[in-house]
């Protein structure tokens, strides 16, 4: 009882709380905040609203179980930290008997997901960017189908997803972070302020607030309430907007003091305040502005014909080009170092296995996006699959195992919120992934 996780804990470079709250804020809002539009054309404003508020309130509980529960099995294990996978296989074993028979399956599980998961966002960047330079290409050289384009990505992906050291990437990420720094000088003190993510956030996401602000029509030709038979659409899509998990823990791995993370307080509830407010205003003003014609992210509906709307989706194109070796970073660290790697044994031809593989990953998220080329589908599938799982059922399945010893407290109040977080995001994911499915093979034929 007496061993603190968080004292022996040994990171190299921690982060301070302003430093993590930055981090937050820039892994919260990511290009799903610019699907946010397009959902609220699924709910209708006043629906919109309120159930974006109740989903990140869902989210953010989901958020705190999960590392409550990381932080009393470290405890019980006397270990300074265990990874998601890990927690899941070791809460299984501590959790009611009828479930630890899937305690051997956890770990392998939950890597999947996650891989998968990471996969699906680099299906939809390959989609999104094709989708900026198709407009950009209209307008000044020939109208190409989007399909052509994502033909031409694939040399420039493969070339930078071949880049195997995050250390390496780093150069990158600083360029494209600069990239929405257009015509502003930062001297280097700005560069290491702990707001830099912030005002990176602000500045990036400027020129789109101000399309989507101005000449609004009437709201009276905006729907309060769309038809439910649409709202797993929009579940999914918010989903895939708010939800972070993989990145998200990694920040709370790397702080200094991991107990402002997640104090009443803390980071963590401050900096889901602000994005589920960003995600609000921009899904009500995105609809407000553009209604059922509202895309699968709010850059394609900003005017193509205006230079510094122009500038905006080149710029996202070229950020979103980086994040893609980002995020199928942590696909191929996954299913390469924990189990493609071992099944080599020729140690010296490591490397060029992996490149083959980074290409196959390459490959198949081209063939992904060829296959299905709305973004706003792609979004809903990946949220409604992947985030309902990872970000909702895994979270309260672990809570129930970890308390399993200790009781649920009065009324088994736990116990009982737990199994309904469970049957929300097991049916909210059926029948989201069932109805972006059949959207899909009606958008095809």
């Amino acid at each position: 009882d007496d061993y603190d996780p968080h004292e022996h804990r040994n990171v190299k470079n921690p982060t301070n709380n302003w430093q993590t709250f930055a981090h937050f804020l820039k892994a919260s809002v990511g290009t799903g905040v610019l699907a946010m539009p397009s959902a609220f054309a699924h709910a209708g404003y006043v629906n919109g609203i309120i159930l974006t508020l109740a989903i990140g309130g869902l989210a953010l509980y989901c958020l705190h179980i999960l590392i409550s529960g990381m932080y009393l099995l470290c405890k019980r294990q006397r270990v300074p930290y265990v990874s998601f996978s890990e927690a899941m296989k070791l809460g299984l074993q501590q959790g009611p008997p009828f479930l630890r028979c899937l305690a051997p399956i956890a770990t392998p599980f939950v890597d999947g997901f996650l891989a998968f998961y990471h996969f699906g966002i680099c299906c939809v960047y390959v989609v999104f960017i094709a989708e900026s330079i198709k407009q950009l290409f209209d307008e000044y050289i020939v109208e190409w189908d989007v399909r052509l384009h994502m033909c031409l990505l694939i040399v420039p992906l493969l070339l930078i997803f071949s880049i195997r050291n995050l250390k390496l990437l780093a150069p990158f990420s600083t360029a494209a972070n600069l990239l929405l720094f257009v015509g502003k000088l930062l001297s280097k003190l700005i560069n290491e302020s702990p707001f830099y993510a912030i005002r990176n956030l602000a500045l990036g996401f400027g020129v789109i607030l101000y399309y989507i602000c101005t000449e609004l029509p009437p709201l009276s030709e905006r729907k309060p309430f769309e038809d439910y038979k649409k709202l797993p659409t929009f579940f999914g899509t918010v989903l895939f907007a708010l939800e972070a998990v993989g990145v998200i823990l990694a920040i709370e791995e790397n702080m200094a003091t991991p107990r402002a993370y997640v104090a009443p307080c803390g980071i963590m509830n401050w900096g889901m305040t602000i994005v589920l407010s960003l995600y609000v205003f921009l899904g009500f003003f995105g609809y407000w502005k553009y209604g059922d014609e509202a895309l699968g992210s709010i850059t394609l509906n900003i005017p193509q014909t205006e230079v510094l709307a122009q500038v905006v989706k080149g710029f996202f194109a070229i950020t979103t080009y980086i994040s893609y070796a980002l995020q199928g970073y942590v696909t191929a660290h996954i299913l390469w170092s924990k189990y493609l790697s071992k099944r080599f044994k020729d140690i010296s031809k490591h490397t060029l296995y992996e490149l083959i593989f980074r290409a196959v990953i390459v490959l198949l998220t081209f063939c992904c996006a060829i296959a299905i080329p709305d973004l706003s589908l792609f979004l809903s599938l990946v949220g409604s699959f992947c985030l309902s799982i990872l970000g909702l059922i895994f979270p309260a399945l672990l809570q129930i195992c970890v308390q399993y010893e200790q009781g649920y407290g009065p009324f088994r109040l736990k116990l009982v919120v737990n199994l309904l977080l469970l049957t929300f995001g097991f049916f909210g994911g059926i029948i989201g992934t069932y109805v972006s499915i059949v959207d899909i093979v009606e958008a095809l034929s």
